[in-house]
Parts: structure tokens; C-alpha cells; sequence
């Protein structure tokens, strides 16, 4: 399959779509339209260090046709090697706008993942915020049978699919699975129906906008993400140091 947008930068090695939140959004949407099949994915300083580790990560990200920088740590990064990237696309945002964006035009949108209670509390806020918003369907992220859950999403004619599931199990799941889904877009979404429906907050905006997010989640759950941000950090940090040798 093509690339959906010819502006990248080659980061960490793979390619990283150089575009803003409302290229992307557009971009999703285009594809949609063109009957495009397209599994979609955000790069942090955490996902980087993992695909760093993992070759089989880094074969399937490398594989998308869209790939966001979601971290002011990658857009940091970008800068320092030369090959900036406009701003951040945090995927909770883009998740929120392409939901936003199917309810005006009727593309309909399918849930997967998280508890029930999580769930059920997301579906009924976008209900209410967006009437018009056709649910395809929703369940939740605890299944043995992926066959009967690949059935049921391809079943719905869902244009677009939002996996919340843990990384890199959603990145694996929906590049073995997105030919028989049936669904033109496909996007792994991490934490955000928790966000969504208010089980987990989210950093006041000023804070997201310098950069520092991360250090919000690590205050809520320290026990949790200690390791994924303090160390994991100071690996990114190592292996942008090391990009930065490489480069001419």
C-alpha cells in the first residue's frame, strides 16, 4: 500500500507522518473515502524504546501508512535531528476529533476494549455530545476467540475501528487482523476510553503544552509508570543521543 502522505521524516527508523492534527484528520478521512484498508499508529518516547527492542514492533509501525508523533519528546527529538515535525498529535485528541468528524459526515465507528463500566460511561458521553454519531457497535477488551471478535467488527461495517487494549498487543492484533476486520481504518487508542469516560484525568492543557504530561501520569499512578517514564526517558534520551552520532 502507498503512504496516505508523502511529507514524512525517517526517525528511529521509521517513518513519521510530518503533518498537523487537521492534515491528519483529513488525511484519515481521505483514505476512508478511497476505500483504503489502514491501520494507523502513535509514536512516544515509550513506544520508541520498546520498537528499539523489539524488530517485530518496529517491522509493523514501519508498515503503516500513518504514523503520528504523539510526545513532545518526538517532536523534540525531530528537531534536534534535522527533520522536524510540525507539532505533536497526541492520539487521545485525534482519537476525539475522528469521532467528532464521523458523527458530521455518517461514517460509522466501532469500540473496542477497556472494562464495560469504562465502556458503557464513554458510549453514553459521545451519545450525548454527538447525537448524531452511528455507534456500529461496542465491546469490551477482554476475549479468548479473536475470531469471533474479528466476525463480529467485520459483521458491523464499521469504517472506523478504535482498539483500546494495551500496547504493543494492539499494534500486533490489528496488523494481523486488519484484512478480515473489513474496517478502512483501524486505530489503536491505548488509555483513552478511560480518558473519555473520566476514569482516568488528564493533564490541565497548559501542561500538555509544554511537554510534560508524562510527569502528570507518573503523580497519578507512581507505582505503576516509574519505570515506563524515569526509565524508559532516559533511554529515548540515549537512543536520540545515538541517532544524532549516526546522521552526517
Amino acid at each position: 500500500m502507498s503512504t496516505a502522505n508523502p511529507a514524512r521524516a525517517h526517525l528511529f527508523g521509521v517513518d513519521i507522518d510530518a503533518v498537523t492534527m487537521d492534515e491528519t484528520v483529513d488525511m484519515v478521512m481521505r483514505c476512508i473515502d478511497d476505500g483504503q484498508q489502514v491501520q494507523h499508529v502513535v509514536l512516544n518516547a515509550a513506544k520508541i524504546v520498546a520498537m528499539s527492542k523489539d524488530a517485530a514492533l518496529r517491522e509493523v509501525i514501519a508498515a503503516c501508512p500513518i504514523v503520528n508523533a504523539d510526545g513532545m519528546s518526538v517532536v523534540v527529538a525531530s528537531r534536534l535531528l534535522r527533520q522536524p515535525l510540525p507539532e505533536r498529535v497526541a492520539g487521545i485528541d485525534l482519537f476525539v476529533r475522528l469521532v467528532e468528524r464521523a458523527a458530521d459526515t455518517g461514517h460509522r465507528v466501532y469500540f473496542l476494549g477497556a472494562r464495560d463500566e469504562v465502556l458503557d460511561a464513554m458510549v453514553r458521553k459521545f451519545r450525548t455530545q454527538y447525537p448524531t454519531l452511528d455507534i456500529a457497535g461496542y465491546r469490551n477488551g477482554y476475549w479468548t476467540d479473536d475470531d469471533e471478535v474479528v466476525a463480529e467488527v467485520c459483521r458491523s461495517k464499521a469504517d472506523l475501528l478504535f482498539l483500546a487494549i494495551p500496547s504493543p498487543r494492539k499494534e500486533f492484533w490489528l496488523a494481523s487482523n486488519l484484512a478480515p476486520l473489513g474496517t478502512p481504518f483501524a486505530m489503536g487508542v491505548g488509555g483513552s476510553f478511560d480518558v473519555v469516560a473520566g476514569t482516568i484525568k488528564r493533564a490541565p492543557v497548559w501542561v500538555q503544552k509544554v511537554g510534560c504530561e508524562w510527569v502528570y501520569r507518573l503523580a497519578q499512578e507512581p507505582r505503576r509508570m516509574w519505570k515506563r517514564y524515569l526509565v524508559g526517558n532516559t533511554t529515548f534520551i540515549w537512543l536520540t543521543f545515538r541517532e544524532m552520532l549516526r546522521r552526517p
